[in-house]
């Protein structure tokens, strides 16, 4: 996953900068490192059957409103 960023003639260092930090972003470097950087516990089977449950509700609800709404 290493990033290169070569001077093109005379381009000033700013652009360059510019453009070795877009490369960056796009690789997508920055988001696994700020998720690595954090320790996390796993979540208890209870805390997924919750989420699972509520995530089912939303559904039930967003399902009711999506048939009335082109009325």
């Amino acid at each position: 996953m290493a990033i290169h960023a070569h001077k093109h003639g005379d381009e000033s260092n700013d652009s360059l900068m510019q453009r070795f930090k877009k490369q960056v972003q796009k690789s997508g470097i920055i988001k696994v490192l700020r998720e690595r950087s954090v320790r996390r516990k796993k979540p208890t089977r209870r805390l997924m059957r919750m989420r699972a449950l509520k995530r089912e509700e939303y559904r039930v609800e967003k399902k009711k409103t999506q048939f009335y709404s082109n009325m």
